[in-house]
């Protein structure tokens, strides 16, 4: 019984007795089902459903795997194959099963192939979550693009018509006053990590409304594969305010609200009312924003920042991939990260992205110069902005105040030939960047003529990052960059390109620079930290620590991301220095039975082994009922 009690958790044990009118001596628990127990690296869990009702639980579902044990207890003998079957065996068998498939549509349309992949996944995803992660996560080069970039777009264009289950939760314009109850509707008493969006810019496809619920269901695959989040404890939320698609509005078969999107304080007040409900049921959870549109990126982002734990990963994670990219490109050169803030670069792109990129290289700059506030001032000389009315100047109309700390004076412009509007191509041959950096969500942006413009850049290793999704919007491809410019650049887009062959032996490589590097980290490290807001200076050392993360050689090679086999690895150092950077600044609460000095007395060593030791794994679980 000592032992038995070593493996659950005292808080399930004294929920499990209270339970049982006998005391702790009389429970008469069989050998076998001690041995079980003994036999499982994870705790027992207490369950409150059994039979049928369990099979068909994602969460706790096993299938041909529950043990007799387990059948027996459960109510489960017989209503499955008498054959028990490990973990290994499953995904060997559903490994074959994609195989088949494979074999099957290898000579269709790629999109066809992605979507057939996504529908098996998706399935195994409906009935076994354990299953479903191990898969991920043992596979995550091949099936992260599957389930999010670029595969996710496709299935949002597309969600009406794939839907079948539920999966997260709807806020509408329809549910105003109603949100502090509603969100008790949702079965998890704690919820450590929540991916919300609007569906208003769903990566660069535009408005696809209530569709746009598979983008956050994506993200969550991504942060319980590689953060070990819980997927108990994770919520996709799509708050539905309307679509001004027209197309969607016309369509009979559409999920959501047919009306008209909400604006103005109209729409705030629905995300205001959402915040208060889901930060009032879970105090501590994280609320990633995603895609929403620019107007209201930006805005939403400054509203919430500072009184919830929250962030937009469009605005601020995309900026940290990027600037993790321009640390890494620095690097590629044979130069130091600090020599960053001498990098002359061209910003193709002005939207929430764009901006949010500009913001974290100008800081990026600053903290490398001393953090000072003439740093900060002189960074802003270092960067040319264009959007689709050509170079942003001060003489700009209308000019957008997120933009305008970038805009370019007019006396600069002079001796360079440049003026209020001049077009990319323009801009690149005058200006002779280190970097052309393109977040533009406009595809094949970067045509030949403005390539050829990039040939005369004066730096010995000039860097190209089309980093626009999906890959349809991708300012160019990789093949078009190494061809026209040459085989001495660096190369880095959002979504996967193949290396290309330059010939003679050399490769030239590809990097994603996939925000799948970053936000998983951030959000762990946030939530381990128990930090009360997710600070600027937690972000740069995000940033810092993937550019860092690659080892020398390979960064002259031209490799500044890592393989994305490594997310796991990459996340827990990622989070650690989130978590570090939280506790440096004072904003460390802890976590559970981890307080805010016992984070203080840990060495990086430690602190990493505190990240590593708070990730999920999937493995299976002994279930024990309990009645409620």
């Amino acid at each position: 019984m000592a032992q038995l009690r070593a493996q659950i958790s005292p808080v399930r044990l004294r929920s499990w007795l209270l339970g049982h009118s006998c005391s702790l001596l009389s429970i008469n628990i069989n050998t076998a089902m001690q041995r079980e127990y003994m036999s499982e690296a994870t705790r027992p869990t207490i369950v409150h459903k059994r039979s049928v009702d369990i099979i068909h639980d994602p969460w706790f579902n096993k299938g041909t795997a529950f043990s007799m044990t387990e059948r027996d207890r459960l109510d489960l003998r017989g209503l499955l194959p008498p054959n028990v079957m490990s973990l290994k065996q499953q995904i060997d068998r559903f490994m074959l099963d994609m195989k088949r498939l494979k074999d099957t549509v290898k000579d269709g349309p790629a999109d066809t192939t992605a979507l057939a992949k996504w529908r098996i996944l998706n399935r195994l995803h409906d009935r076994n979550e354990t299953m479903y992660y191990k898969v991920l996560i043992d596979n995550i080069e091949e099936y992260a693009p599957i389930v999010y970039t670029p595969t996710v777009g496709l299935v949002c264009q597309n969600y009406s018509g794939l839907f079948r289950r539920p999966r997260g939760m709807y806020f509408s314009a329809s549910d105003r006053g109603e949100m502090m109850s509603m969100v008790y509707n949702w079965p998890a008493d704690q919820v450590d990590m929540i991916v919300v969006t609007d569906g208003s810019r769903i990566l660069g496809l535009g408005d696809l409304g209530v569709q746009g619920i598979g983008i956050a269901i994506g993200k969550l695959d991504l942060y319980v594969a590689a953060a070990g989040m819980n997927p108990q404890r994770v919520l996709p939320v799509m708050i539905d305010c309307g679509t001004n698609n027209e197309q969607l509005l016309k369509d009979p078969l559409y999920l959501g609200l047919p009306i008209h999107r909400l604006d103005g304080e109209e729409f705030v007040s629905v995300i205001d009312e959402f915040m208060e409900a889901v930060f009032t049921r879970w105090p501590h959870v994280i609320v990633q924003f995603e895609d929403f549109q620019s107007k209201w990126a930006f805005k939403l982002l400054q509203r919430y920042r500072n009184h919830y734990r929250m962030f937009n990963d469009d605005v601020q994670g995309t900026a940290g991939v990027a600037v993790a990219g321009l640390l890494g490109a620095v690097r590629a050169q044979g130069r130091p990260m600090s020599d960053i803030a001498k990098q002359k670069i061209v910003v193709a792109g002005a939207g929430s992205a764009g901006i949010g990129v500009l913001n974290a290289a100008r800081k990026t700059m600053a903290r490398m110069l001393g953090n000072t506030a003439s740093a900060l001032e002189n960074a802003r000389y270092q960067f040319w902005v264009v959007d689709a009315m050509g170079l942003i100047t001060e003489e700009r109309r209308n000019l957008d105040p997120d933009a305008a700390p970038f805009a370019r004076k007019v006396e600069e412009l002079g001796p360079q030939g440049l003026r209020e509007g001049s077009n990319l191509a323009e801009v690149v041959k005058k200006v002779k960047p280190d970097v052309l950096l393109g977040l533009s969500a406009v595809g094949s942006l970067f045509s030949k003529e403005v390539l050829e413009a990039l040939k005369e850049s004066t730096c010995t290793r000039p860097a190209i990052f089309a980093m626009s999704n999906p890959t349809k919007n991708a300012e160019c491809t990789a093949q078009q960059a190494f061809d026209t410019v040459g085989d001495h650049i660096v190369f880095a887009s959002g979504s996967p390109f193949p290396d290309v062959d330059l010939g003679n032996g050399k490769i030239g490589r590809c990097n994603q620079g996939n925000n799948m590097y970053l936000f998983p980290g951030i959000g762990l490290g946030t939530h381990l930290s128990g930090s009360r807001i997710i600070s600027d200076g937690m972000l740069q050392a995000a940033a810092e620590c993937l550019a860092g993360y690659m080892e020398e050689k390979e960064v002259l090679n031209g490799i500044i991301y890592p393989s994305i086999s490594s997310i796991r690895d990459i996340t827990s150092k990622v989070a650690a220095a989130v978590l570090t950077e939280a506790v440096s600044e004072d904003l460390a609460e802890g976590y559970r039975d981890t307080d805010a000095k016992a984070l203080c007395r840990m060495s990086k060593e430690e602190t990493l082994q505190h990240v590593k030791n708070n990730m999920w794994v999937p493995n299976y679980s002994p279930l024990v009922y309990h009645k409620q």
